[in-house]
């Protein structure tokens, strides 16, 4: 596991931010004892579910990927507006990540989470590689957040033919595989450039100790042109490496014991997901003052971050089958680009998207265009 990485949150609020889900390693460090130490832990951090009441479902706990920012907007307005209680839950624990010991999948296995939000770059591995009996049943993030951010004031690097002899920042870790599986979808020589190790702060871009760095497209970019600067990116997206992102992983078991609770589940996510996107503003504000209250987040950069998040959340094809979909061709493509980074899995042993299909053909109302 990683540990907390430290870096700009905004110009004014030194802090921790993005990057987990291709950050992290692998399970394989863990093992057997790791799981149990895991389990035997337990976690103090939880997120109250407005008006709950004594639901058939119980409580269940959500391994959030990250610190408690705007990137779980949906979640927040679930809990707030009752959603989830209306689905039966009498509590929903929303687990901050960004700490040693949360990843997602050594959390949905230890039995410490019933949901944990991922990347099929850490689950895939994770079953391939640990026998780990997990699924992905859904993603928030249909289109794949990482690029390369550089300035036009100092070195832009708009394409990938721009990479010739530049000097990129690279975290180590999850982050080395993706920019390697990026680099192999586009045929690139990795002898062409320069890569330099760095953590996650983009001031290294700022400065001009590199000419640029791997971000989200949702967090660096809005720093950096918040510091005066006009932020240059190469989305990895659009560039031969479709990855979703904000993955709902769970057990086996769990699909096979606790369908109906699961479908519930997701209804209350789609229901709070679509309240999200229609409101950025109340999204941040959620995120600033109640959820993350306690991370010194600014309004105006989360109502920012928000806009961005949604053109990764909401598509064409979203807008037709639902939030959290993915088409064929979509599944397809993730199963294709995680064989570029040496971990060949099939559609059926990574997704499970059944129980979303039945969320919507019971309630066609929640595909909201």
């Amino acid at each position: 596991m990683t540990d907390p990485t430290r870096r700009p949150r905004s110009p004014r609020h030194p802090a921790r931010s993005r990057r987990t889900f291709l950050r992290g390693t692998g399970l394989g460090v863990l093992g057997a004892a790791g799981f149990a130490s895991l389990a035997a832990c337990g976690s103090e951090e939880t997120s109250s579910a407005a008006g709950a009441t004594s639901g058939g479902f119980g409580e269940i706990s959500v391994q959030l990927s990250w610190i408690k920012n705007i990137e779980f907007a949906g979640e927040y307005f679930a809990d707030a507006k009752g959603y989830f209680s209306d689905a039966g839950f009498s509590k929903v624990d929303l687990l901050a990540g960004g700490a040693a010991g949360t990843a997602a999948e050594a959390m949905v296995l230890s039995r410490r989470a019933t949901v944990g939000l991922s990347s099929p770059t850490l689950t895939g591995p994770a079953i391939v590689n640990e026998d780990a009996p997990l699924k992905i049943i859904g993603t928030t993030f249909q289109k794949n957040p990482f690029c390369l951010v550089s300035v036009e004031e100092k070195t832009p690097v708009r394409s990938v033919a721009d990479l010739a002899g530049k000097r990129l920042g690279i975290q180590t870790g999850g982050n080395e595989q993706i920019f390697d599986g990026f680099c192999k979808a586009n045929g690139v020589d990795t002898s062409s450039f320069t890569v330099v190790p760095v953590q996650y702060d983009p001031s290294v871009v700022e400065t001009g100790e590199v000419d640029a760095f791997m971000s989200y497209l949702t967090n660096e970019p809005i720093l950096l042109a918040g510091r005066g600067l006009t932020p240059v990116t190469l989305g990895f997206a659009d560039n031969g490496l479709p990855v979703v992102g904000e993955t709902f992983t769970v057990l086996q078991s769990t699909i096979d014991e606790q369908r109906d609770m699961l479908k519930a589940f997701l209804k209350a996510e789609v229901q709070g997901w679509n309240d999200a996107v229609a409101d950025p503003v109340e999204s941040a504000r959620l995120a600033v003052e109640v959820y993350g209250a306690d991370q010194g987040l600014e309004l105006e950069e989360q109502v920012q971050e928000a806009e961005a998040q949604n053109l990764l959340v909401v598509t064409d094809d979203t807008r037709a089958n639902g939030l959290f979909t993915m088409t064929d061709a979509l599944v397809q493509e993730n199963v294709d680009a995680l064989a570029l980074m040496g971990t060949e899995i099939t559609a059926e042993q990574l997704f499970d998207l059944s129980l979303l299909a039945e969320v919507y053909e019971e309630n066609p109302d929640l595909i909201t265009g």
